[in-house]
C-alpha cells in the first residue's frame, strides 16, 4: 500500500521560505507536509497558493493543523465563536494551498460529561459547515484528531462520534496520543491497531482509510496523559512504529504519516525507511510462498 511521510511544520534542517518547503522535502525523499497554523492562520493568500503549486509540482501532499486555541465544547459563547472563526479561516487557507485536510483538537470536557462535551462539539462544528463555502468542503476535509490528554475531547470513540455527526469530516489518528491517553496500555499490539481500524471502518466506512491521516512520534505520558514528544530512537517510550506500520500494511490500509518528533523530517525519513523494509519483507514472503507452491 502507498504510504506518505513528512514533517509537522518547517523541517529542522531547512532555512528557506515556507512556500519552497515541498522542493526541499522532495530532494530528501519525503512526500507529505503539514503546515502548522497552531498559533494562528497567518499565511498570506498568495503564499498559500504558491505553497500549493509547489506541493503539486513536487508530489507533496499537504495538510494543515489549525490553531491550538480552539474549544468547541466551551461554555463561553465568545470562545466558541472564536473557535468557529479560527477553523473557518484554517479551511480557507487549506483550500488556497490545496491541502486535503485541516487537523484540529476539538475541545475540553470542562464541567460536562464526555458525551455532553462531544455532542456540543458536533453542534458547533455544524455551524462551521453551515458558514464555509461549499466549494471548500468539496476539497478539504474537517479532521478532528485523537488527543493525548484525558481532559480533552478526543478519544477514538469520540472522534468517530464527531465524524458521524459532521459532514465533510474524517478522523485523524495520532497514535502517540492514543498511547499516552491510555497511559501506555493501548497501541501496544497488532490487535490494538486492528481495533482502531475496524472501529473506524465499521462506523464511517472505508473512505477515511484512503488514506488514513496519522500523526506519530514516541511520547512521554503521566496520569493526565500526554507530556512530551520524543524521538524515534528514544528508549523506554512508545508506541512502536514498526508494529503500527506492519499492521497497517498487512490489513491493506493506506496512510499518511506526519512526524511530530522533535527532529521532524529526520524521523520522518527513518519512518519511511522502516516502511520500505516492511514492504520488502512482505514481498520476500510472498515470493517464497509462491516458490513453495510451485
Amino acid at each position: 500500500m502507498a504510504f506518505r511521510f513528512g514533517p509537522a511544520g518547517r523541517p529542522t534542517t531547512y532555512k528557506g521560505s515556507t512556500v519552497d518547503v515541498p522542493s526541499f522535502l522532495r530532494k530528501i525523499g519525503l512526500n507529505a507536509f503539514e503546515y502548522q497554523a497552531v498559533r494562528g492562520v497567518k499565511i498570506r493568500d498568495e503564499d498559500a497558493v504558491r505553497l500549493g503549486e509547489n506541493a503539486i509540482a513536487n508530489d507533496v501532499l499537504l495538510s494543515l493543523h489549525a490553531p491550538y486555541f480552539i474549544n468547541f465544547s466551551s461554555d463561553k459563547s465568545s470562545v466558541v465563536e472564536k473557535s468557529i472563526e479560527r477553523l473557518t479561516k484554517s479551511l480557507k487557507a487549506a483550500y488556497a494551498m490545496e491541502a486535503y485536510v485541516v487537523v484540529f483538537h476539538p475541545g475540553y470536557y470542562g464541567n460536562l460529561s464526555p458525551v455532553e462535551a462531544t455532542k456540543k462539539v458536533i453542534a458547533n462544528l455544524n455551524k462551521v459547515v453551515d458558514v464555509v463555502d461549499r466549494n471548500i468542503l468539496k476539497r478539504v476535509f474537517i479532521g478532528p484528531e485523537t488527543t493525548g490528554r484525558k481532559k480533552q475531547v478526543g478519544s477514538l470513540e469520540e472522534i468517530i462520534m464527531i465524524c458521524r455527526g459532521v459532514d465533510h469530516s474524517r478522523p485523524v489518528v495520532d497514535w502517540a496520543h492514543l498511547y499516552a491517553r491510555s497511559e501506555g496500555t493501548f497501541i501496544v499490539s497488532e490487535s490494538d491497531v486492528i481495533d482502531v481500524i475496524e472501529k473506524i471502518e465499521r462506523e464511517l466506512g472505508k473512505d477515511p482509510l484512503k488514506p488514513l491521516h496519522c500523526h506519530y512520534s514516541k511520547i512521554a505520558y503521566g496520569k493526565g496523559g500526554e507530556r512530551e514528544h520524543k524521538t524515534l530512537d528514544a528508549s523506554g517510550y512508545g508506541p512502536d512504529f514498526t508494529m503500527i506500520c506492519r499492521t497497517l500494511l498487512n490489513i491493506g490500509v493506506e496512510a499518511v504519516f506526519i512526524s511530530e518528533s522533535p527532529i521532524l523530517e529526520k524521523d520522518a525519513l527513518r519512518m519511511k525507511k522502516i516502511y520500505e523494509e516492511e514492504v520488502s519483507r512482505i514481498a520476500e514472503h510472498v515470493e517464497r510462498k509462491g516458490k513453495a507452491l510451485d
